[in-house]
């Protein structure tokens, strides 16, 4: 399978991509690109192209987003800023949303000519010039005029062509995305595990934090497998059973060196043996012993942390001078084993330490969490807020899943883990939220004098308590808080930082 071959117009593609079932995919998994998705509800490649380019700062200044949506709909007829432009602006109901669009328009409603174009098109092209767009400005009013176009008509193209200074797309860059948005979509539903896997080794890249990623796979079906030192690569990889086992890499503070070099060997006889192969520090070895990266040595975490300690520990002389052989070695455990033996058959009273037992009691699933998370980033258990959903219940919190059957306007209430906190530069001081529980993601819209308020519990807390009222239109969910709070108990040490983008 390669990009230029894949299956044309597959309904999987298209079901997901009208549901916003779009984590991890190309250009298209943002929270505005999923509130728009299910609006325009993509059935062929240019409704992908148009979903691309309309989520972008010029249409959205120009008011173009809300017309087309709108015209798509059928709510609102298909009309254009003066009838001369009706070719030029079919394709996209009326609506400008291309940069050859706008040059189009400015050669035909204001005759300008190609070298004006071109003067046009750098102005908003990659080097955005909003100081050159205004005087560019005063050309288009006077070409308008010449050619009869005036008044409200007027102005509606100049807000359409100057908008496009603060950023807009080619028609042909949408397609381009398009095409990869179209491919992304296509592993995801047909072949995740794969999907899932390269998105893990190829971080940091897109919207959302690998912990989410994982998330979203498993609700999806996929399967996961833990750090594990005798089997895990650096990177991911898909096993036979089609899981995904997670990679050394995801090991918090783990050098790269050394990572590579326990893949490369593998198949470690002890612990001791990992130790001295692979040239682990300390704390190095603790943190795979917290996330149970060394299990298969027949520890649990807490008993892996307890041999962890004595693994570390700078050998003795026995076992650093290399005038003694294996055999040396063995003759003296006998030595002390027989000690041992004739202590205790003569009735003395010898305080025998067993090695391999912890006096550690094992980790809590609440305490195997906080540790993985801790300890690489994400967890592959339970997500924390299933951990406490009997508790939420009780206290009327939603699940994220039972908002979108919920009856618009319903006062609710919810929670979750805080993944990404954003406030565009185009939504006047308004700051939007993404919370995640066990069920999927709620999106949450905070007013300017609410963040105001309440700011430091919103961008400080990762865990989240939010009442408000529920919008649940065309598709499109999200919840208008009222109230905001930081969820305390549970996991509450967890270690997580949200993609924040102010």
């Amino acid at each position: 399978m390669d990009l230029a071959h894949l299956p044309q117009d597959d309904a999987l593609v298209y079901e997901m991509l009208q549901a916003a079932d779009t984590i991890g995919l190309f250009q298209v998994e943002s929270r505005a690109q999923m509130a728009t998705l299910p609006r325009l509800k993509p059935t062929c490649f240019y409704d992908i192209v148009v979903q691309v380019a309309i989520i972008r700062p010029g249409p959205i200044v120009g008011q173009m987003v809300h017309p087309y949506l709108n015209r798509r709909a059928g709510r609102e007829p298909v009309v254009y800023p003066h009838p001369s432009l009706e070719p030029v602006l079919k394709r996209t109901l009326g609506v400008p949303l291309f940069q050859e669009q706008l040059l189009r328009i400015a050669m035909i409603a204001a005759g300008f000519t190609g070298g004006q174009a071109e003067d046009l098109r750098r102005a908003m092209g990659f080097k955005r010039s909003e100081k050159r767009m205004r005087k560019l400005e005063s050309q288009l009013r006077e070409g308008m005029e010449k050619n009869g176009i005036a008044g409200e008509e007027a102005e509606k193209i100049i807000t359409a062509i100057m908008s496009f200074a603060l950023y807009g797309f080619p028609e042909s860059h949408a397609a381009s995305f398009a095409l990869l948005a179209y491919a992304s979509a296509y592993l995801k539903a047909h072949y995740p595990a794969a999907f899932y896997c390269a998105l893990l080794n190829n971080q940091p890249m897109g919207f959302y934090h690998p912990s989410t990623l994982v998330k979203d796979a498993q609700r999806r079906g996929v399967r996961f497998h833990p750090i594990d030192v005798q089997i895990s690569d650096w990177n991911c990889t898909v096993e036979d059973d089609g899981a995904v086992r997670l990679g050394l890499r995801y090991v918090s503070g783990l050098r790269d060196e050394v990572g590579n070099v326990i893949a490369l060997q593998k198949r470690f006889a002890s612990l001791d043996d990992l130790v001295n192969r692979s040239g682990l520090r300390r704390a190095e070895l603790v943190t795979l012993a917290d996330i149970g990266a060394l299990n298969a040595f027949g520890y649990d975490r807490r008993s892996a942390l307890w041999q962890a300690e004595q693994a570390a520990r700078p050998a003795g002389e026995l076992f650093t001078d290399t005038t003694y052989t294996a055999e040396h070695v063995e003759r003296a455990e006998n030595l002390f084993l027989e000690e041992l033996n004739s202590a205790s058959s003569a009735g003395s009273a010898v305080n025998v330490v067993d090695q391999d037992r912890s006096p550690l009691k094992p980790m809590t699933e609440s305490e195997r969490v906080v540790a993985d998370y801790a300890g690489t980033g994400l967890t592959i258990g339970r997500h924390p807020m299933a951990l406490r959903r009997d508790e939420l219940a009780t206290r009327g919190v939603s699940r994220a899943i039972d908002l979108r059957t919920a009856r618009h306007g319903r006062r609710v209430r919810v929670a979750g883990m805080v993944i990404t906190r954003q406030r565009p530069g185009t939504a006047k001081g308004f700051v939007f939220l993404t919370l995640e529980d066990e069920t999927g993601v709620a999106n949450i819209i905070v007013r300017p004098d609410l963040f105001i308020r309440d700011r430091l519990v919103i961008t400080d807390e990762p865990f989240l308590l939010v009442d408000g009222v529920l919008q649940n239109q065309d598709g499109v969910t999200s919840v208008r808080a009222e109230r905001i709070a930081g969820l305390h108990g549970g996991v509450q040490d967890l270690e997580f930082d949200a993609h924040d983008f102010y």
